[in-house]
């Protein structure tokens, strides 16, 4: 048994293991604000561009029994396909995913973006033209003195 929890806490407190713990609390917080952006922000000024609607309010109800909302007919267990739920989860993942690609973009550039050298041309050898060291006090080729 301890040869297992000992294991078990070797893989536990591995580096990448406790770094996507962590990945994963962010981004379900991330998820959150993300929501609430998209249903209390984003979907309210859309609403009232489409002419006043509520997309969280849009369904279709499968059953002749007639229900005024998607909360009443959730209430009275009527089947129905809730497709402005489905139009606010589409726009929300898409501004997750959006927002994603340019933390991946941002944090790529930082590690990327350091000053390249230019690359200098190799050191020829003035009587042979070969390719010799920088420190080469002597060419390899031809033994001339440098």
């Amino acid at each position: 048994m301890k040869g297992w929890l000992k294991d078990f806490k070797e893989f536990a407190m591995r580096g990448n293991v406790v770094d996507m713990a962590v990945g994963v609390i962010i981004g379900a917080a991330f998820g959150k604000i993300v929501t609430s952006l998209v249903n209390d922000v984003l979907m309210p000024p859309i609403g009232l561009l489409a002419g006043g609607m509520d997309f969280s309010n849009l369904f279709i109800n499968l059953s002749g029994i007639h229900a005024a909302t998607l909360a009443e007919a959730q209430a009275q267990n009527i089947p129905v396909i809730a497709y402005g739920s489905f139009i606010n989860t589409v726009i929300n993942f898409l501004i997750q995913a959006w927002a994603i690609f340019v933390v991946v973009k941002f944090v790529n550039r930082l590690r990327t973006e350091k000053p390249e050298e230019p690359e200098q041309p190799p050191r020829l050898c003035p009587y042979c033209f070969s390719e010799i060291n920088e420190k080469a006090t002597r060419c390899p080729h031809c033994t001339s003195e440098l």
